[in-house]
């Protein structure tokens, strides 16, 4: 097992050939028993898109506090909106991180009916009216990521001895979110974590970065390393759920965000299955020696569990 964080360029599981897309699925796969984390190349995303994203996610965090604090994420039972600095404490061991977010899931209409219906996590997304082109460039993103991890599960499967469509019919309609985030610079006196220890809830994290360094990632044996930037590609790194799913086989590697020495930002977009969809551990991770580590539970559940665990605000609340 290597703690060194590995570069894949994943073209080959749009090939044709069998072969090439096997030959990319051990490699995610020797990432994922590994490390945990991985850096993706040739992932499809036009950097154009990646640059808009940018643009939006620095005009959003330079408007007036008042603004941000009108789309609140405690407006939202489903997690959707604004975030302010301390609001969050991923380490409850540590001081709260100093970061502020924007989160976003599928851009649902008020008619929908799962909206309509009160489905958890299944509500209208926060917009801002001050800033025009922010929610396009926002949503390029959402489905460039989306598509980005559904691909990656096609990867998984073929490693994990599953039909390559295994994961398509559970991340087709997903608890996803896009999390556009502000790290403010840490300044001559100490400053705490930008986001403290902790591990994703989801199945994959596809991550957009400025180049600015933070993100460290927990080594298997002790310490921590940074994660290194290479321009256009992205970080990618295994979720609670999938390692859930594959009975622990996949790794969710504890990471963290140290303060950094500049201002930061960046973009996570957490693939959470459908609401629906069972989360139990699959047949070809399961034997007489590893027997189910979990019960089954649902997507919705799942992240409800996870959520109420962070936000002190959504405790007692129902979605």
């Amino acid at each position: 097992m290597t703690d060194t964080v590995p570069v894949l360029d994943i073209a080959g599981l749009r090939s044709a050939e069998i072969a090439d897309r096997r030959r990319v699925a051990a490699a995610l796969g020797a990432a994922c028993r590994g490390p945990g984390f991985f850096l993706v190349t040739n992932h499809g995303t036009p950097a154009a898109t990646t640059q808009r994203l940018f643009d939006a996610a620095r005009a959003f965090f330079a408007l007036p506090q008042p603004m941000k604090e009108a789309l609140s994420i405690r407006l939202s039972p489903h997690n959707r909106g604004y975030v302010a600095l301390d609001e969050e404490q991923l380490d409850p061991g540590r001081p709260a991180d100093r970061k502020e977010a924007f989160n976003v899931g599928l851009d649902l209409a008020a008619e929908d009916p799962e909206v309509l219906a009160g489905k958890p996590f299944r509500g209208v997304n926060l917009w801002p009216a001050a800033l025009p082109g922010f929610r396009a460039a926002i949503m390029a993103h959402f489905d460039a990521a989306w598509a980005l991890g559904r691909l990656l599960h096609r990867g998984f499967a073929l490693d994990l001895d599953l039909p390559e469509d295994f994961f398509e019919d559970k991340l087709d309609r997903p608890l996803a979110t896009l999390r556009i985030l502000h790290y403010p610079a840490a300044g001559a006196a100490a400053a705490p974590l930008g986001a403290g220890e902790h591990t994703d809830y989801g199945n994959v994290t596809v991550l957009a970065t400025d180049g600015i360094a933070g993100l460290q990632v927990k080594r298997r044996g002790g310490g921590w390393e940074d994660v290194p930037n290479l321009p256009g590609a992205f970080v990618c790194n295994i979720g609670d759920c999938l390692m859930r799913w594959t009975n622990g086989i996949y790794a969710s590697t504890p990471h963290r965000v140290r303060a950094p020495a500049a201002e930061r930002y960046s973009a996570a977009f957490f693939l959470d299955p459908n609401p629906e969809a069972v989360v139990a551990a699959m047949p070809s991770c399961t034997g007489p020696a590893n027997p189910p580590r979990w019960p089954p539970i649902t997507g919705a559940a799942y992240l409800k569990e996870k959520l109420d665990e962070t936000y002190a605000h959504r405790r007692g609340q129902g979605a």
